[in-house]
Protein backbone atom coordinates (compact mmCIF):
# COMPACT_ATOMS: atom_id res chain seq x y z
CA UNK A 1 0.00 0.00 0.00
CA UNK A 2 1.03 3.68 -0.85
CA UNK A 3 0.99 5.87 2.10
CA UNK A 4 0.86 9.81 1.50
CA UNK A 5 0.50 12.70 4.52
CA UNK A 6 -0.68 15.92 3.91
CA UNK A 7 -1.96 19.31 5.72
CA UNK A 8 -5.61 18.79 5.21
CA UNK A 9 -7.75 16.12 3.18
CA UNK A 10 -11.08 16.88 1.18
CA UNK A 11 -13.05 13.97 0.77
CA UNK A 12 -15.68 14.46 -2.47
CA UNK A 13 -14.95 16.79 -4.95
CA UNK A 14 -18.55 18.36 -5.40
CA UNK A 15 -18.66 22.31 -4.96
CA UNK A 16 -17.90 22.72 -1.81
CA UNK A 17 -15.01 20.17 -1.82
CA UNK A 18 -13.39 21.64 -4.59
CA UNK A 19 -13.65 25.01 -3.97
CA UNK A 20 -12.26 24.21 0.01
CA UNK A 21 -9.22 22.59 -1.36
CA UNK A 22 -8.68 25.40 -4.03
CA UNK A 23 -8.62 27.98 -1.39
CA UNK A 24 -6.53 25.57 0.85
CA UNK A 25 -3.76 25.18 -1.83
CA UNK A 26 -3.81 29.11 -2.20
CA UNK A 27 -3.31 29.57 1.54
CA UNK A 28 -0.25 27.37 1.24
CA UNK A 29 -1.73 24.40 2.61
CA UNK A 30 -0.68 20.98 1.33
CA UNK A 31 -4.02 19.40 0.24
CA UNK A 32 -5.02 16.08 -1.43
CA UNK A 33 -8.66 15.78 -2.53
CA UNK A 34 -10.28 12.17 -3.11
CA UNK A 35 -13.34 11.96 -5.35
CA UNK A 36 -14.35 8.76 -7.04
CA UNK A 37 -16.25 10.16 -9.88
CA UNK A 38 -15.43 13.20 -12.37
CA UNK A 39 -14.59 16.42 -10.17
CA UNK A 40 -17.70 18.29 -9.71
CA UNK A 41 -19.77 16.22 -7.77
CA UNK A 42 -23.68 15.95 -8.35
CA UNK A 43 -24.43 19.86 -9.37
CA UNK A 44 -22.03 19.82 -12.37
CA UNK A 45 -22.32 16.48 -13.26
CA UNK A 46 -26.06 15.78 -12.48
CA UNK A 47 -27.67 18.56 -10.93
CA UNK A 48 -27.44 22.53 -11.33
CA UNK A 49 -25.90 22.24 -14.43
CA UNK A 50 -27.23 19.81 -17.05
CA UNK A 51 -30.41 21.03 -15.63
CA UNK A 52 -30.08 24.19 -16.88
CA UNK A 53 -28.97 23.27 -20.25
CA UNK A 54 -32.46 21.25 -20.23
CA UNK A 55 -34.23 24.05 -19.00
CA UNK A 56 -33.07 26.30 -21.82
CA UNK A 57 -33.22 23.83 -24.43
CA UNK A 58 -36.86 23.32 -23.50
CA UNK A 59 -37.06 26.76 -23.51
CA UNK A 60 -36.19 27.45 -27.44
CA UNK A 61 -37.69 24.53 -28.18
CA UNK A 62 -41.15 25.90 -26.91
CA UNK A 63 -40.77 28.65 -28.52
CA UNK A 64 -39.92 28.23 -31.69
CA UNK A 65 -43.26 25.53 -31.66
CA UNK A 66 -45.77 28.27 -30.43
CA UNK A 67 -44.30 30.44 -33.70
CA UNK A 68 -45.15 27.33 -35.73
CA UNK A 69 -48.34 26.94 -34.39
CA UNK A 70 -49.13 30.49 -34.92
CA UNK A 71 -49.38 31.42 -30.84
CA UNK A 72 -46.54 33.64 -31.32
CA UNK A 73 -47.68 37.36 -30.29
CA UNK A 74 -44.52 38.78 -31.81
CA UNK A 75 -45.42 37.96 -35.13
CA UNK A 76 -42.81 35.19 -35.95
CA UNK A 77 -43.67 32.51 -37.76
CA UNK A 78 -41.99 29.43 -39.35
CA UNK A 79 -42.04 25.61 -40.22
CA UNK A 80 -43.10 23.12 -37.94
CA UNK A 81 -39.82 22.46 -35.42
CA UNK A 82 -38.40 19.13 -34.10
CA UNK A 83 -35.86 18.39 -31.72
CA UNK A 84 -32.81 15.47 -31.71
CA UNK A 85 -32.71 14.74 -27.73
CA UNK A 86 -29.30 12.68 -28.74
CA UNK A 87 -27.82 16.25 -29.88
CA UNK A 88 -29.25 18.31 -27.12
CA UNK A 89 -27.92 15.31 -24.47
CA UNK A 90 -24.64 16.01 -26.41
CA UNK A 91 -24.06 19.50 -26.19
CA UNK A 92 -25.32 19.38 -22.58
CA UNK A 93 -22.70 16.87 -21.80
CA UNK A 94 -19.85 18.95 -23.37
CA UNK A 95 -20.58 21.70 -20.89
CA UNK A 96 -20.50 19.27 -18.20
CA UNK A 97 -17.29 18.06 -19.67
CA UNK A 98 -15.70 21.94 -20.19
CA UNK A 99 -16.57 22.57 -16.47
CA UNK A 100 -15.07 19.30 -14.90
CA UNK A 101 -12.12 20.26 -16.66
CA UNK A 102 -12.14 23.40 -15.92
CA UNK A 103 -12.11 22.05 -12.11
CA UNK A 104 -9.43 19.58 -12.44
CA UNK A 105 -7.15 22.04 -13.76
CA UNK A 106 -7.78 25.00 -11.01
CA UNK A 107 -7.14 22.57 -8.49
CA UNK A 108 -3.61 21.78 -10.32
CA UNK A 109 -3.56 25.22 -10.38
CA UNK A 110 -3.56 25.73 -6.44
CA UNK A 111 -1.12 22.79 -6.25
CA UNK A 112 -3.64 20.40 -4.79
CA UNK A 113 -3.28 16.43 -5.05
CA UNK A 114 -6.39 14.82 -6.40
CA UNK A 115 -6.76 10.92 -5.59
CA UNK A 116 -9.39 9.22 -8.15
CA UNK A 117 -11.37 6.44 -5.75
CA UNK A 118 -13.06 5.78 -3.37
CA UNK A 119 -12.32 6.83 0.65
CA UNK A 120 -12.72 4.78 3.62
CA UNK A 121 -11.96 6.27 6.97
CA UNK A 122 -9.88 3.95 9.05
CA UNK A 123 -9.52 6.08 11.91
CA UNK A 124 -9.88 9.94 12.35
CA UNK A 125 -6.60 10.74 10.47
CA UNK A 126 -6.36 8.10 8.61
CA UNK A 127 -8.27 7.71 5.07
CA UNK A 128 -7.93 4.69 2.69
CA UNK A 129 -8.68 4.81 -1.11
CA UNK A 130 -9.05 2.26 -3.76
CA UNK A 131 -7.98 3.52 -6.61
CA UNK A 132 -7.61 1.72 -10.05
CA UNK A 133 -3.84 0.63 -9.38
CA UNK A 134 -4.32 -0.16 -5.55
CA UNK A 135 -5.03 1.07 -2.14
CA UNK A 136 -3.58 4.64 -1.50
CA UNK A 137 -3.08 5.38 2.50
CA UNK A 138 -3.82 9.28 3.44
CA UNK A 139 -2.92 10.37 6.88
CA UNK A 140 -3.73 14.37 7.42
CA UNK A 141 -3.81 16.67 10.46
CA UNK A 142 -7.13 18.01 9.24
CA UNK A 143 -10.14 16.04 6.92
CA UNK A 144 -13.32 17.53 5.82
CA UNK A 145 -16.05 15.59 4.62
CA UNK A 146 -17.70 16.92 1.82
CA UNK A 147 -19.62 13.97 -0.01
CA UNK A 148 -22.72 15.24 -0.56
CA UNK A 149 -25.97 13.81 -0.90
CA UNK A 150 -27.80 11.45 -3.11
CA UNK A 151 -31.90 10.97 -4.76
CA UNK A 152 -34.48 9.46 -1.94
CA UNK A 153 -35.74 6.14 -3.70
CA UNK A 154 -39.02 4.90 -2.55
CA UNK A 155 -39.18 1.16 -1.74
CA UNK A 156 -42.46 0.87 -3.94
CA UNK A 157 -40.82 2.44 -6.81
CA UNK A 158 -37.24 1.47 -7.00
CA UNK A 159 -34.95 3.02 -9.69
CA UNK A 160 -34.58 1.32 -12.37
CA UNK A 161 -36.18 0.67 -15.77
CA UNK A 162 -39.55 3.23 -16.08
CA UNK A 163 -39.07 4.49 -12.84
CA UNK A 164 -35.99 6.84 -12.65
CA UNK A 165 -34.22 9.68 -10.64
CA UNK A 166 -33.32 13.08 -11.72
CA UNK A 167 -29.94 11.83 -12.80
CA UNK A 168 -32.17 9.16 -15.55
CA UNK A 169 -34.08 12.16 -16.70
CA UNK A 170 -31.32 14.09 -17.55
CA UNK A 171 -29.72 11.11 -19.46
CA UNK A 172 -32.56 10.24 -21.68
CA UNK A 173 -31.82 10.39 -25.30
CA UNK A 174 -35.47 10.62 -26.10
CA UNK A 175 -38.38 12.74 -24.49
CA UNK A 176 -41.25 10.28 -23.39
CA UNK A 177 -45.08 10.44 -24.36
CA UNK A 178 -46.09 10.58 -20.95
CA UNK A 179 -43.98 11.63 -17.85
CA UNK A 180 -45.37 11.41 -14.23
CA UNK A 181 -43.77 13.29 -11.51
CA UNK A 182 -43.51 12.27 -8.06
CA UNK A 183 -42.83 14.93 -6.05
CA UNK A 184 -43.57 18.60 -6.60
CA UNK A 185 -40.83 20.18 -5.15
CA UNK A 186 -38.23 22.28 -7.17
CA UNK A 187 -36.72 19.58 -9.07
CA UNK A 188 -39.23 17.86 -9.50
CA UNK A 189 -40.78 21.05 -11.36
CA UNK A 190 -37.78 22.28 -13.24
CA UNK A 191 -37.49 18.86 -14.95
CA UNK A 192 -41.56 18.09 -15.08
CA UNK A 193 -41.30 21.58 -16.55
CA UNK A 194 -38.91 20.99 -19.29
CA UNK A 195 -40.36 18.13 -20.53
CA UNK A 196 -43.46 19.07 -21.16
CA UNK A 197 -41.96 22.00 -23.03
CA UNK A 198 -40.78 19.67 -24.67
CA UNK A 199 -43.69 17.63 -25.96
CA UNK A 200 -44.11 15.09 -22.70
CA UNK A 201 -47.79 15.10 -21.30
CA UNK A 202 -46.68 15.36 -18.15
CA UNK A 203 -48.46 14.66 -14.32
CA UNK A 204 -47.34 16.13 -10.93
CA UNK A 205 -48.18 13.75 -8.13
CA UNK A 206 -47.69 15.74 -4.55
CA UNK A 207 -48.30 14.31 -1.09
CA UNK A 208 -48.80 17.40 0.67
CA UNK A 209 -51.61 20.41 -0.06
CA UNK A 210 -50.00 22.20 -2.68
CA UNK A 211 -46.62 22.12 -4.69
CA UNK A 212 -43.36 23.52 -3.82
CA UNK A 213 -44.16 23.49 -0.09
CA UNK A 214 -41.37 25.61 1.02
CA UNK A 215 -42.32 28.69 -0.59
CA UNK A 216 -45.40 30.97 0.18
CA UNK A 217 -48.48 30.81 -1.91
CA UNK A 218 -48.24 34.04 -3.42
CA UNK A 219 -44.79 33.32 -4.78
CA UNK A 220 -46.28 29.64 -6.04
CA UNK A 221 -49.01 30.68 -7.53
CA UNK A 222 -47.71 32.36 -10.91
CA UNK A 223 -46.07 28.88 -11.26
CA UNK A 224 -49.07 26.71 -10.87
CA UNK A 225 -51.23 29.05 -13.44
CA UNK A 226 -48.21 28.61 -15.83
CA UNK A 227 -48.04 24.46 -15.44
CA UNK A 228 -51.95 25.01 -15.88
CA UNK A 229 -51.24 27.14 -19.06
CA UNK A 230 -48.41 24.48 -19.92
CA UNK A 231 -50.88 21.64 -20.00
CA UNK A 232 -48.96 20.11 -16.96
CA UNK A 233 -51.84 18.13 -14.83
CA UNK A 234 -50.81 18.69 -11.02
CA UNK A 235 -52.86 16.36 -8.01
CA UNK A 236 -51.96 17.58 -5.08
CA UNK A 237 -52.74 15.56 -1.41
CA UNK A 238 -51.74 11.93 -3.70
CA UNK A 239 -49.60 9.30 -2.99
CA UNK A 240 -47.85 7.46 -5.69
CA UNK A 241 -48.46 3.63 -4.51
CA UNK A 242 -45.81 1.70 -7.61
CA UNK A 243 -46.65 0.48 -10.95
CA UNK A 244 -49.83 -0.81 -12.55
CA UNK A 245 -49.25 -4.64 -13.44
CA UNK A 246 -48.65 -3.94 -16.88
CA UNK A 247 -45.88 -1.49 -15.91
CA UNK A 248 -47.49 1.20 -18.36
CA UNK A 249 -49.10 3.62 -15.71
CA UNK A 250 -48.38 4.85 -11.78
CA UNK A 251 -50.94 3.87 -9.46
CA UNK A 252 -51.92 6.65 -7.56
CA UNK A 253 -54.58 7.09 -4.74
CA UNK A 254 -55.91 10.71 -4.70
CA UNK A 255 -56.69 12.99 -2.40
CA UNK A 256 -60.32 11.41 -2.06
CA UNK A 257 -59.19 7.90 -0.96
CA UNK A 258 -59.87 6.32 -4.75
CA UNK A 259 -56.91 4.48 -6.95
CA UNK A 260 -56.27 6.31 -10.22
CA UNK A 261 -53.83 5.04 -12.89
CA UNK A 262 -51.94 7.88 -14.28
CA UNK A 263 -50.45 6.99 -17.91
CA UNK A 264 -46.60 7.02 -17.62
CA UNK A 265 -43.95 5.46 -20.17
CA UNK A 266 -41.37 7.53 -17.67
CA UNK A 267 -41.97 8.25 -13.81
CA UNK A 268 -39.54 10.52 -12.53
CA UNK A 269 -39.17 10.35 -8.55
CA UNK A 270 -37.99 13.79 -6.92
CA UNK A 271 -38.87 13.49 -3.35
CA UNK A 272 -36.12 14.74 -2.46
CA UNK A 273 -32.61 14.02 -1.09
CA UNK A 274 -30.60 11.96 1.46
CA UNK A 275 -27.03 12.54 2.91
CA UNK A 276 -24.40 10.36 1.41
CA UNK A 277 -23.11 8.84 4.63
CA UNK A 278 -22.47 5.36 3.80
CA UNK A 279 -19.70 3.53 1.98
CA UNK A 280 -16.72 5.66 3.23
CA UNK A 281 -16.60 4.13 6.81
CA UNK A 282 -18.91 6.40 9.12
CA UNK A 283 -18.76 3.53 11.38
CA UNK A 284 -14.87 3.63 11.77
CA UNK A 285 -15.78 7.14 14.08
CA UNK A 286 -17.81 8.65 16.05
CA UNK A 287 -19.74 11.60 15.10
CA UNK A 288 -22.72 13.19 16.22
CA UNK A 289 -25.77 13.15 14.21
CA UNK A 290 -28.63 15.41 13.64
CA UNK A 291 -31.17 12.81 12.21
CA UNK A 292 -29.59 11.36 9.08
CA UNK A 293 -26.98 14.33 9.20
CA UNK A 294 -23.57 15.16 10.25
CA UNK A 295 -24.02 17.82 13.42
CA UNK A 296 -21.38 20.81 12.87
CA UNK A 297 -21.11 24.08 14.27
CA UNK A 298 -21.40 27.84 13.57
CA UNK A 299 -17.45 26.57 11.89
CA UNK A 300 -18.20 23.49 10.37
CA UNK A 301 -16.67 21.53 13.08
CA UNK A 302 -17.76 17.99 14.14
CA UNK A 303 -17.88 16.23 17.41
CA UNK A 304 -14.22 14.99 16.47
CA UNK A 305 -11.46 17.15 16.44
CA UNK A 306 -9.88 17.95 13.66
CA UNK A 307 -12.97 16.27 11.56
CA UNK A 308 -15.36 19.12 9.18
CA UNK A 309 -18.73 18.52 7.70
CA UNK A 310 -19.75 21.00 4.69
CA UNK A 311 -22.70 21.05 2.44
CA UNK A 312 -25.21 18.56 1.69
CA UNK A 313 -24.13 16.09 4.12
CA UNK A 314 -24.70 18.58 6.97
CA UNK A 315 -28.40 19.12 6.42
CA UNK A 316 -30.70 21.69 5.09
CA UNK A 317 -30.29 23.97 2.82
CA UNK A 318 -28.93 21.54 0.16
CA UNK A 319 -27.34 24.24 -1.96
CA UNK A 320 -24.55 24.49 -4.01
CA UNK A 321 -23.68 27.89 -3.34
CA UNK A 322 -23.90 26.79 0.68
CA UNK A 323 -21.42 24.33 0.25
CA UNK A 324 -18.99 26.72 -1.64
CA UNK A 325 -19.46 29.35 1.07
CA UNK A 326 -18.74 26.39 3.90
CA UNK A 327 -15.55 25.00 2.02
CA UNK A 328 -14.03 28.62 1.55
CA UNK A 329 -14.46 29.27 5.35
CA UNK A 330 -13.37 26.03 6.54
CA UNK A 331 -10.21 26.35 4.25
CA UNK A 332 -9.25 29.47 5.77
CA UNK A 333 -10.20 28.63 9.45
CA UNK A 334 -7.52 25.36 9.14
CA UNK A 335 -4.79 28.52 7.45
CA UNK A 336 -5.26 29.79 10.70
CA UNK A 337 -7.83 32.52 9.77
CA UNK A 338 -10.63 33.92 12.07
CA UNK A 339 -14.04 32.84 10.52
CA UNK A 340 -17.46 31.93 11.09
CA UNK A 341 -20.30 30.49 9.44
CA UNK A 342 -23.44 33.30 8.99
CA UNK A 343 -26.43 31.62 6.85
CA UNK A 344 -28.74 34.73 7.19
CA UNK A 345 -28.83 35.50 3.16
CA UNK A 346 -28.29 32.37 1.59
CA UNK A 347 -30.30 32.61 -1.54
CA UNK A 348 -32.48 29.94 -2.86
CA UNK A 349 -33.75 29.79 -6.70
CA UNK A 350 -36.61 27.41 -7.89
CA UNK A 351 -35.66 27.29 -11.54
CA UNK A 352 -39.76 27.21 -12.64
CA UNK A 353 -41.19 28.81 -15.12
CA UNK A 354 -41.45 31.46 -14.25
CA UNK A 355 -38.58 30.99 -11.70
CA UNK A 356 -38.77 32.13 -7.71
CA UNK A 357 -36.09 33.88 -5.66
CA UNK A 358 -36.00 34.09 -1.89
CA UNK A 359 -33.50 35.32 0.58
CA UNK A 360 -33.67 35.97 4.35
CA UNK A 361 -37.14 36.12 6.06
CA UNK A 362 -40.37 35.51 4.17
CA UNK A 363 -43.06 37.64 5.74
CA UNK A 364 -44.51 35.03 7.80
CA UNK A 365 -40.94 33.91 9.66
CA UNK A 366 -40.45 37.84 9.94
CA UNK A 367 -43.60 37.99 12.10
CA UNK A 368 -42.20 35.93 14.29
CA UNK A 369 -38.94 37.82 15.01
CA UNK A 370 -40.94 41.68 15.10
CA UNK A 371 -44.64 43.08 16.43
CA UNK A 372 -44.64 45.27 13.68
CA UNK A 373 -43.29 44.86 9.60
CA UNK A 374 -43.33 47.19 6.25
CA UNK A 375 -43.60 44.83 3.01
CA UNK A 376 -43.64 46.69 -0.02
CA UNK A 377 -44.67 44.46 -3.06
CA UNK A 378 -44.29 45.59 -6.79
CA UNK A 379 -45.72 43.75 -9.83
CA UNK A 380 -43.69 43.54 -12.83
CA UNK A 381 -47.34 43.52 -14.85
CA UNK A 382 -46.16 47.56 -14.18
CA UNK A 383 -42.32 46.99 -15.35
CA UNK A 384 -41.70 48.15 -18.80
CA UNK A 385 -38.92 45.60 -19.45
CA UNK A 386 -40.71 42.30 -18.14
CA UNK A 387 -43.54 43.85 -21.00
CA UNK A 388 -40.87 43.61 -23.51
CA UNK A 389 -39.94 40.11 -22.24
CA UNK A 390 -43.38 39.27 -22.07
CA UNK A 391 -42.81 37.96 -18.51
CA UNK A 392 -45.43 40.57 -17.01
CA UNK A 393 -46.43 37.26 -14.71
CA UNK A 394 -44.81 37.74 -10.72
CA UNK A 395 -43.51 40.37 -8.54
CA UNK A 396 -40.87 41.98 -6.17
CA UNK A 397 -41.54 41.69 -2.99
CA UNK A 398 -39.59 43.48 0.00
CA UNK A 399 -40.05 42.44 3.97
CA UNK A 400 -38.62 44.71 6.69
CA UNK A 401 -38.98 45.89 9.92
CA UNK A 402 -41.11 48.85 10.34
CA UNK A 403 -39.10 50.81 13.49
CA UNK A 404 -35.95 51.14 11.71
CA UNK A 405 -36.77 49.97 8.06
CA UNK A 406 -34.23 47.01 8.40
CA UNK A 407 -34.23 44.90 5.30
CA UNK A 408 -35.30 41.20 6.68
CA UNK A 409 -36.04 39.59 3.53
CA UNK A 410 -36.78 39.72 -0.52
CA UNK A 411 -38.64 37.37 -2.46
CA UNK A 412 -39.72 37.47 -6.30
CA UNK A 413 -41.22 35.33 -8.81
CA UNK A 414 -41.49 36.05 -12.23
CA UNK A 415 -39.37 35.31 -15.58
CA UNK A 416 -35.50 35.43 -14.96
CA UNK A 417 -35.31 36.56 -11.84
CA UNK A 418 -32.59 34.60 -10.75
CA UNK A 419 -30.26 37.34 -11.97
CA UNK A 420 -31.64 39.37 -8.83
CA UNK A 421 -30.72 37.12 -6.60
CA UNK A 422 -26.97 38.41 -6.13
CA UNK A 423 -28.92 42.19 -5.45
CA UNK A 424 -31.20 40.63 -3.08
CA UNK A 425 -28.53 38.58 -1.24
CA UNK A 426 -25.91 41.88 -0.75
CA UNK A 427 -29.06 43.66 0.61
CA UNK A 428 -30.17 41.47 3.29
CA UNK A 429 -25.62 40.38 3.91
CA UNK A 430 -25.05 44.09 4.29
CA UNK A 431 -28.02 45.08 6.10
CA UNK A 432 -29.17 47.40 4.01
CA UNK A 433 -32.68 49.64 4.92
CA UNK A 434 -35.78 50.15 2.74
CA UNK A 435 -33.82 53.69 2.14
CA UNK A 436 -30.64 52.04 0.53
CA UNK A 437 -32.45 50.00 -1.71
CA UNK A 438 -34.44 53.03 -2.37
CA UNK A 439 -32.52 55.48 -2.79
CA UNK A 440 -30.01 53.19 -5.13
CA UNK A 441 -30.54 54.72 -9.07
CA UNK A 442 -31.21 51.44 -10.88
CA UNK A 443 -31.28 51.02 -14.83
CA UNK A 444 -33.86 51.36 -16.79
CA UNK A 445 -35.45 49.48 -18.61
CA UNK A 446 -34.73 46.74 -16.44
CA UNK A 447 -36.46 44.33 -14.14
CA UNK A 448 -34.67 45.14 -11.32
CA UNK A 449 -36.35 48.33 -10.90
CA UNK A 450 -38.83 46.27 -9.34
CA UNK A 451 -36.53 45.70 -6.54
CA UNK A 452 -36.21 49.36 -5.87
CA UNK A 453 -40.03 50.14 -6.25
CA UNK A 454 -40.56 47.56 -3.85
CA UNK A 455 -38.93 49.52 -1.24
CA UNK A 456 -40.66 52.83 -2.36
CA UNK A 457 -44.07 50.61 -2.03
CA UNK A 458 -42.96 49.51 1.42
CA UNK A 459 -42.28 53.41 2.15
CA UNK A 460 -45.49 54.61 1.21
CA UNK A 461 -44.60 56.28 -1.55
CA UNK A 462 -44.52 53.58 -4.93
CA UNK A 463 -43.25 55.51 -8.30
CA UNK A 464 -45.57 52.97 -10.58
CA UNK A 465 -47.92 51.89 -8.98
Amino acid sequence: MKEISCKLLVIGAGPGGYVCAIRAGQLGLDTVIVEAGKPGGTCLNVGCIPSKALIHAADEFFKVREMAQGHDPLGISLAAPAIDMGKTIAWKDRIVGRLNTGVAGLLKKAGVKSIEGRARFRDGKTVEVETETGTQIVRAETIVIATGSVPVELPFLPFGGKVISSTGALALKAVPATLAVVGGGYIGLELGTAFAKLGAKVTVVEALPRILPLYDADLVRPVSKRLADLGVRVLTGAKAKGLSQGGDALIVETADGKAQDIPAERVLVTVGRRPATEGWGLEEIDLDRAGPFIRIDERCRTSMRGVYAIGDVTGEPMLAHRAMAQGEMVAEIVAGMKRSWDKRSIPAVCFTDPEIVSVGLSPDEARQTTAELKIGQFPFSANGRAMTLQGEAGFVRVVARADNHLVLGIQAVGSGVSELSAAFSLAVEMGARLEDVAGTIHAHPTQSEGFQEAALKALGHALHT
